[in-house]
């Protein structure tokens, strides 16, 4: 079996280099329908959940988009998961390559946030595509056609991807990959050189179709547990840039939901570019990484979206 990583960010954002475009010319054909919404969990279940947290961390205030500062990411996750989310989409900046040494924020998540989320989360469903080689020639295509973008990235991305699986089910929280199906890997061959394009749209299809599918199991179940999506820090736009919306899974499964989704980016500071990709992100210039290098930044940009800046790198 062959582990394909299929993340496509080289930054925070699309920042796709030479893959798709700022506002990429896609059909609207290609936009998912949007599914209803599941019947509500119990709001008492919410309620006896949000009464055993302890009391709302001490922060610090530092400005615009509601910034406050916490000593440590643990502090600043509970209070994000204060909302009580059904659904807490995590998304990073990926490693690139030349940027090894400094520690990625998916093993932050792993070894500082994920264990908070042991007996709270049901799920976590990971942005890791399996090719189990039925496919034939289509799925070495596919390989080839996300080669522009992955090359600039570590090559350790995929390990912690794997590892974070293994943590996860350590915890008691049940890992899940992405399995295309032959007509997958077929739709995304077939676009030619809007193959990526393609593949992005099937990555948030697949996605928001496994998160439903076990949010559908866990109402049967009567549990309303957190269900955890974690991959690159484009797919879980609440609220996705104009010409983008069909490569993100938020909207979905915020109705989906009824509103019970979140957005939560994890970014390493020593990933921060000055650049263009970076520099329209809303909580951009009102980060100052040299202001309080000791300390966890949390933004919270817009309704249902936060930010997690990690303290800077020892």
């Amino acid at each position: 079996m062959r582990l394909i990583p299929i993340s496509v960010l080289l930054s925070l954002g699309c920042a796709a280099c030479s893959a798709p475009p700022p506002r990429p010319d896609v059909p609207a054909t290609a936009q998912p329908a949007t599914p209803q919404p599941p019947t509500t969990p119990s709001t008492q279940a919410s309620a006896e959940a949000s009464n055993s947290e302890p009391a709302t961390p001490a922060s610090i205030p530092c400005g615009e988009l509601n910034c406050r500062l916490f000593d440590s990411p643990e502090t600043a996750l509970r209070v994000v998961l204060k909302e009580s989310p059904q659904v807490l989409a995590v998304g990073e900046s990926h490693v690139q390559k030349g940027a090894e040494g400094i520690p990625s924020a998916t093993s932050r998540f792993r070894k500082q946030l994920l264990p908070l989320l042991k007996d709270r989360a049901s799920d976590l469903v990971i942005e890791l595509m399996v090719a189990d080689g039925k496919c034939g020639q289509d799925e070495k295509k596919v390989a080839e056609v996300q080669k522009p973008v992955t090359n600039s990235q570590a090559s350790t991305n995929k390990n912690e991807f794997v590892v974070l699986a293994e943590t996860s089910k350590s915890l008691g929280i049940t890992p899940h990959v992405l399995r295309p199906s032959c007509d997958d890997y077929k739709a995304v061959v077939k676009a030619g050189p809007r193959g990526i394009e393609q593949m992005l749209t099937m990555i948030t299809d697949l996605t928001a179709e496994l998160a439903q599918r076990i949010l559908e199991r866990n109402a049967k179940d009567s549990q309303d547990k957190l269900v955890v999506a974690y991959g690159g820090a484009m797919h879980n736009d609440v609220a996705p840039p104009p010409g983008r919306e069909i490569f993100s899974f938020g909207p979905r499964l915020s109705a989906f939901t009824n509103n019970r989704y979140l957005e939560l980016d994890l970014i390493v500071p020593e990933f921060i570019k000055d650049n263009a990709s970076w520099r329209a992100l809303p909580w951009y210039p009102h980060f100052d990484r040299q202001a309080h290098p000791g300390k966890v930044t949390l933004f919270n940009p817009a309704p249902g979206a936060y930010v997690l800046i990690f303290p800077a790198s020892q």
